[in-house]
């Protein structure tokens, strides 16, 4: 195997991690502001830490549960490299939550000082930038150790000669006797990342959540006080939740989505070598394995370019949007230049039989099948995020028609904000159909892999925009609370509003790759159990039928879960700081300082809590249908499962980013005659609460959910195929 070629992996790795210490650094150099800004600063930083190192403690726990259970059952090294994914996953949430916690009083402090958009947008886009980096660099470190430690070293990727046919290494567990090969252990870091992203996602989800809600239910619409008030006993919290929720768990779940992608393309390309063998050569096989990780670390390459470009640039303009998209379309193209000199040499054959073996394999453009699937996969992840945008962004019509909505009560403000997530469903779906189809129809379901592959091949860029996003919101909180000049908070809540709609085109792109990735790895689980090369499910066969209309349920019961635990918490977050006005009335006044350090413990304690039960049906349900129904059964609600989750995560994640871009837009007197303070605002900012758990804990959840599901059943089907209930039963 041509070695060598890793080289540009490790250097990526190297240098993204590198750029991202350089820019953790530089962020902390800067000036943090007067001691009231530092005072506050701290105590958010204080509650985000104390949040994710007891979540940590919770998560190690059954983490290191699982991983037992995997090496007993799967393999040894199927729990190692289950272990190796969770730390990368959790070093990569855990860096960048800290840097949010530093870069946000700096940038309230930059604001302050310069009254400028551009140098404001600068300290926070760097801020964000570590988040982005850590993302693909940790994810990519984990895939090379895996990679080295067993599929080199270990020989888990050697091929061997078997009565004159090559085959890949497959191993005997010597507990339970099942057979396992390279791709269960990828599966196994897969999954290793997939829990920490779901923890993360879910419990800060909880957090964040309930105490926005709690916040903005009483402070805005019965105390009548701004946002991030210091009046209001929740706003410590609620800032916290922005760091734990919207920075930790945001990057665990795109880290989780990098690799789930990039994971399905290799062990994909594992599995059609291990049925396939008569159809190509080794040296083709090699090729297949090491496409997706190569264009993963020049993608990563691609950032650091793309990255760079606003933190160099001598002045960047008043409009951050602009510069942000910047920055992600030089990422894009970077990827999609360097992909194509990558794809044209890894698979330049030298003979006609090469060709031969690419067209038997489904290569129906020659070499270059592959970069054609993952650019297919880059412009439709693009598209994707420009309808994400125009439905979520108060610059157009849809965002703009809610907040008008607003001045006829709340139930209008809802019913407009529903209308448009739903209809924002259609577009999105029709692309990802496209762009399943044409990638499907040029390389397979090989192609689909690529194309999943390519959407996310940009992520630290993703990451990077998605990240500034709520560290302008923390520094507008600081800002606000520390009684600045209200320019500063103009300017940081302008940047919020590109953050929020930036955060609503990242959850376009998650959704969109993780579609396409466990479709991917759908068949991968086929080829688990189904001799018959068609691969094929038979969709009115009643295992399969019952089995996708159980799974189309699933994510509303996982949904509703959610839900509930983020209303019960920000039932208990309204009941303690109604108490706290009732009880200290010089708190509205300014006489008497309120009980901040009660707020943060009850959205704690109600995250820690609730954030369990959704986590483990998320990998309880397939397996434990699996053990009951068999793989069939299973194939349908993974199916099931999939479609609707897309649906669901698309509606969610629009209509709440609608629903609080409408907010602003009245807040920023788009709307003639109402402001801050106004019933129409009074009417937005119910609409906003009930968009909070959608768009910030069940829409990015989803995707998380149908990748877990997919990966946790594609290493436990060797087992469940063989021995479940209706197999005993004879049925």
């Amino acid at each position: 195997m041509k070695q060598w070629l890793m080289i540009i992996v490790m250097a990526a790795v190297v240098l993204g991690l590198g750029y991202a210490a350089l820019n953790y650094f530089l962020t902390k150099k800067l000036k943090e502001g007067n001691e009231r800004m530092q005072e506050i600063a701290a105590a958010i930083r204080e509650g985000a830490n104390a949040f994710i190192n007891y979540e940590y403690k919770i998560v190690a726990i059954i983490g290191g549960a699982i991983a037992v259970l995997l090496a007993l059952v799967i393999s040894w090294e199927t729990g190692v490299a289950f272990l190796i994914g969770a730390v990368m996953s959790a070093c990569a949430g855990y860096i960048g939550m800290k840097i949010a916690t530093y870069c946000n009083v700096r940038v309230a402090n930059e604001a302050n000082e310069t009254r400028s958009t551009g140098k404001t947008l600068k300290v926070a886009f760097r801020g964000g930038s570590v988040m982005g980096l850590s993302v693909a660099g940790f994810a990519l470190l984990g895939i090379l150790i895996v990679y080295f430690i067993f599929g080199v070293w270990g020989g888990m990727l050697d091929t061997t000669l078997v009565n004159g046919v090559s085959g890949i290494v497959v191993k005997t567990n010597p507990i339970t006797g099942g057979e396992y090969s390279m791709s269960l252990i990828l599966s196994g870091y897969a999954l290793g990342c997939s829990i920490i992203a779901l923890f993360n996602r879910v419990g800060g989800g909880i957090y964040t959540k309930a105490a926005d809600m709690g916040a903005d239910l009483v402070g805005k619409t019965e105390a009548h006080i701004p946002e991030d008030d210091p009046r209001n006993p929740a706003t410590i919290a609620d800032n916290v939740g922005d760091n734990v929720g919207d920075v930790a768990g945001l990057g665990a779940d795109l880290l989780e989505s990098f690799v789930g992608s990039i994971m399905a393309t290799v062990i994909l390309a594992i599995e059609i070598f291990t049925h396939n063998i008569q159809f190509y050569s080794i040296d083709l096989f090699q090729q297949m394995v090491m496409f997706p990780i190569l264009f993963a670390g020049i993608g990563l390459i691609g950032c650091v370019i793309g990255i760079t470009y606003p933190l160099i640039k001598a002045k960047l303009s008043e409009n951050p949007h602009t510069e942000l998209n910047l920055a992600t379309w030089i990422s894009a193209g970077m990827a999609i230049v360097l992909g194509f000199v990558l794809c044209f040499f890894l698979f330049k054959g030298e003979d006609a039989g090469y060709q031969a073996q690419l067209e038997a394999i489904g290569f129906k453009a020659g070499t270059l099948t592959p970069w054609i699937c993952a650019v297919i996969g880059i412009a439709v992840g693009i598209i994707i995020g420009i309808i994400s945008e125009y439905y979520t962004s108060y610059d157009y019509k849809p965002t703009r028609n809610i907040s008008h909505a607003s001045k006829e009560g709340p139930a209008l403000t809802i019913t407009q904000g529903m209308a448009t997530g739903m209809v924002s469903c259609m577009l999105p779906v029709v692309c990802l159909g496209i762009a399943i189809f044409a990638t499907f129809a040029l390389g397979g379901m090989y192609g689909v892999g690529c194309g999943a592959m390519g959407m996310l091949s940009f992520v630290a860029a993703t990451v990077s925009v998605d990240t500034y996003g709520p560290i302008s919101d923390n520094a507008g909180g600081i800002a606000e609370m520390s009684k600045l000049d209200p320019e500063v908070r103009v300017i940081t809540d302008k940047l919020d509003s590109v953050g929020n709609t930036t955060a609503a085109i990242g959850k376009g792109f998650a959704i969109g790759s993780a579609a396409l990735a466990t479709m991917s790895m759908m068949s991968s689980y086929l080829y688990s159990f189904i001799e018959d090369a068609s691969l094929s499910l038979n969709i009115m066969g009643r295992e399969v039928l019952v089995g996708a209309i159980v799974g189309a349920a699933l994510p509303f019961l996982f949904s509703g879960m959610l839900i509930n635990a983020v209303a019960k918490a920000a039932r208990n977050m309204v009941t303690e700081v109604r108490r706290q006005f009732n009880e200290y009335p010089g708190i509205l006044d300014g006489t008497q300082r309120p009980d901040y350090k009660t707020c943060i413990e009850i959205s704690s304690r109600g995250a820690l809590k609730q954030m369990i039960a959704p986590a483990v049906v998320a990998i309880a349900f397939p397996v434990g249908c699996g053990f009951i129904f068999g793989g069939q059964f299973v194939g349908g609600l993974l199916i099931g499962a999939t479609l609707s989750a897309i649906m669901l995560a698309i509606f969610t994640g629009n209509s709440g980013g609608a629903w609080d871009n409408a907010k602003k837009y009245i807040e920023s007197g788009g709307v003639e005659g109402c402001g801050k303070g106004s019933d129409a605002h009074s009417a937005a900012v119910v609409g906003d609460t009930v968009g909070d758990p959608l768009k910030d804990t069940v829409g990015p959840s989803l995707d998380i959910l149908i990748k877990i599901m997919s990966t946790v059943s594609l290493v436990c089907v060797v087992v469940f195929h063989k021995y479940n209930l209706l197999t005993l039963l004879g049925i």
